[in-house]
């Protein structure tokens, strides 16, 4: 945390009061982590920004719901997540999602060269697929959600969120073989 005199507790308490000071103070502490997450849902910097502020937006204005059980950075983690869904499922409903029938040509890739990536390149790389995939791809293997969560937080069948899934895994592979 930025501010060490100040207890994670005390500091949404704080918030909770509408301490603008606290807020910025929160905002400080954890908005490098959760850019990180709105990134894993976005093809840009740009979109990220404004997903990472949307999501903060609903942090303080819901703030007086978080009560001091479990991880307050999940908490606000999950909120990130929902509000990085919220724009694909607009951007879905506005006709920007990849088709499931837009198969692509497959192959092994080496994956020795995992290894050799930078975390930065590898989000790089993930950021290239196509929304849907990515964005199944995220909730599944980032975030830890079931194929049944993300059928109901996508708004899709199951079946399609494991073919999403497998597309994505499939589509990263040949991307991670033309990168070697």
């Amino acid at each position: 945390m930025a501010d060490t005199t100040l207890t994670e507790k005390q500091l949404i308490e704080d918030c909770k009061q509408g301490n603008r000071k606290a807020q910025r103070l929160l905002y400080e502490t954890y908005a490098g982590k959760m850019m990180g997450v709105c990134l894993r849902y976005c093809k840009d910097r740009e979109t990220a920004k404004d997903l990472l502020h949307d999501g903060f937006l609903k942090v303080f204005s819901h703030i007086d719901d978080f009560e001091c059980k479990g991880s307050f950075e999940g908490w606000v983690r999950r909120i990130m997540v929902n509000t990085a869904l919220e724009h694909v499922r607009k951007q879905a409903d506005e006709g920007y999602s990849q088709p499931i029938e837009e198969a692509y040509a497959l192959s092994d890739a080496d994956f020795g060269v995992l290894e050799r990536l930078q975390a930065s390149e590898l989000v790089a790389i993930i950021q290239r697929l196509p929304d849907t995939y990515r964005t199944v791809f995220n909730l599944f293997v980032v975030e830890g959600y079931s194929h049944k969560e993300i059928a109901e937080q996508m708004r899709i069948t199951e079946s399609s969120s494991r073919v999403y899934l497998t597309r994505a895994k499939q589509l990263l592979q040949n991307m991670l073989a033309s990168y070697v």
